[in-house]
């Protein structure tokens, strides 16, 4: 447990929290891969599914466990953050909120009418991809409020916007 709290800077209890976090969410994630290949192979109700969902899981694991310190030594410069832990914390944050704002795109385009079978898959798809936008916006700062990450998202959310000649809308 001190290697953990030494590697992430973490020193108080509740700092323990986002690498918790952050091996439920990478697990989970090669789980999901797992058994989405396990039915591309078509490997579903066999003896072999569960050895095989276990061990891909495993593997799949250690392949973006590998990838995320990897992204956290290329960021851990450019992004001021005081402590690690909040890396992981900031890593969190753009998986909720890029996964929540596809998630309610989806529902939002309907509600104004322009539903998959309603309108031409063209038109579907940039509506909602249009969407995806502006509640993605909102839902990074939000989602970074409650992670305890406001004031990295709200200058990163400026920055972004300036990039995209957006600027005018923060003085």
């Amino acid at each position: 447990m001190d290697k953990i709290r030494a590697r992430w800077d973490i020193a108080k209890n509740w700092q323990l929290l986002f690498p918790f976090l952050g091996f439920i969410a990478t697990m989970y994630t090669a789980y999901l891969i797992a058994r989405r290949l396990l039915h591309l192979f078509g490997l579903n109700n066999t003896w072999f599914e569960w050895v095989f969902t276990i061990g891909v899981s495993l593997v799949l694991y250690f392949i973006l466990l590998r990838f995320f310190i990897w992204c956290f030594n290329k960021l851990e410069n450019k992004w001021k953050v005081d402590h690690r832990w909040e890396m992981i914390a900031i890593f969190i944050v753009f998986a909720i909120t890029g996964s929540l704002s596809a998630k309610l795109a989806g529902p939002l385009v309907d509600w104004i009418g322009l539903g998959k079978e309603s309108v031409n898959g063209f038109v579907f798809w940039t509506v909602r991809i249009l969407l995806i936008f502006p509640i993605y916006q909102v839902l990074l700062v939000f989602i970074g409020w409650v992670f305890g990450q406001f004031q990295f998202f709200w200058n990163f959310e400026k920055k972004m916007l300036k990039r995209m000649g957006l600027g005018f809308l923060f003085p």
